[in-house]
């Protein structure tokens, strides 16, 4: 049985990424930061079939010695500080954790064993203020945010890795990819919750920033499907994966307010606080290279993906 370890394994990704590799036959190994209280929340549905252990982006000793006493082949670096606003207030701890940690988890397969496999989960907010449209992975960066600085280091230091040392570091440029287990905080699920919390008469209006931004946005149980397989290459390399369409924040409100039979003109206030220092207007990715080298498509239409997430918010929000 092989084992793979996911650092942000608590996260919405790998949680995904997680039931992928337990279906496939891997022991998983998750790494979390010690908290008082951690949030497993989801993954409690397969906490039994998992071990989850200690570990710290910021502390290279704990990286060195969970790779020493699980002896994974393959390793998702998935954990970060990911969310953009949260970089602006926090980018010196953003760099630490986002950048720095990269680093420090590769010197540790480096010293451990460098034949493990790795995958970087870096990020469209690389692209910031695109070059080209669509983006693909020769495309140059311009990133908008302390965030996206911090992913295109540690998307170089993969990749410096990979040319210096002869591992085998793959970095996946993700673009926007969503589900019911997005964190409040990302706009998407700020929607869908907003949308369903007014359906059911918890809330009378939904405040948010710029509604013309654009995303590429697919479904984060896809993505993950598009991690495993950059791992199973005879190759190590770079690979974009988006959906190839763009849509903006205010047709991700129509939507998942239609989903619930209201008119999001009427609850949706634009409010200048939760606009970006630097906005990062039009994000739309090409996959081609993914599609053509990994094989790999999106199931999950965007429409079917906000009714998704509007539909789990709503009978979230009926049993609580």
């Amino acid at each position: 049985m092989p084992t793979a370890l996911i650092t942000g394994i608590t996260g919405q990704d790998g949680s995904y990424l997680a039931e992928l590799l337990l279906n496939k036959g891997y022991r998983v190994v998750g790494v979390a930061r010690r908290s008082s209280t951690v949030n497993s929340e989801r993954i409690k549905h397969i906490l039994d079939d998992i071990t989850v252990v200690q570990g710290d982006l910021q502390d290279q000793g704990s990286l060195l010695s969970v790779l020493e006493e699980h002896k994974p082949i393959e390793v998702y670096n998935l954990a970060a500080q990911s969310f953009v606003p949260t970089s602006w207030n926090q980018p010196a701890l953003t760099g630490d954790v986002t950048a720095l940690g990269v680093t420090r988890l590769l010197e540790a397969i480096r010293f451990v064993n460098p034949k493990i496999r790795f995958y970087q989960a870096s990020s469209s907010e690389m692209f910031g203020k695109v070059m080209e449209v669509p983006q693909k992975e020769t495309t140059p960066f311009y990133p908008r945010s302390p965030y996206g600085v911090a992913k295109m280091y540690g998307h170089w230091i993969t990749i410096n890795y990979r040319e210096s040392f002869n591992i085998f570091a793959t970095s996946g440029i993700l673009f926007n990819h969503e589900s019911p287990r997005r964190g409040l905080e990302f706009v998407t699920r700020k929607i869908t919750d907003g949308a369903a919390r007014i359906r059911l008469g918890l809330a009378k209006e939904l405040r948010l920033g710029n509604l013309e931004s654009q995303r590429d946005w697919g479904f984060a149980g896809d993505y993950v499907e598009a991690m495993w397989l950059m791992l199973q290459q005879d190759q190590p390399d770079n690979y974009v994966i988006g959906t190839g369409e763009t849509h903006t924040v205010r047709e991700f409100c129509e939507i998942a307010f239609s989903r619930v039979g209201l008119d999001y003109k009427e609850y949706v206030v634009q409010d200048e606080k939760f606009y970006r220092p630097a906005e990062v207007d039009l994000l739309i990715s090409d996959p081609s290279k993914a599609r053509n080298i990994l094989k790999w498509e999106p199931s999950v239409s965007f429409k079917e993906l906000v009714a998704m997430m509007v539909d789990a918010d709503v009978e979230r929000l009926k049993k609580g």
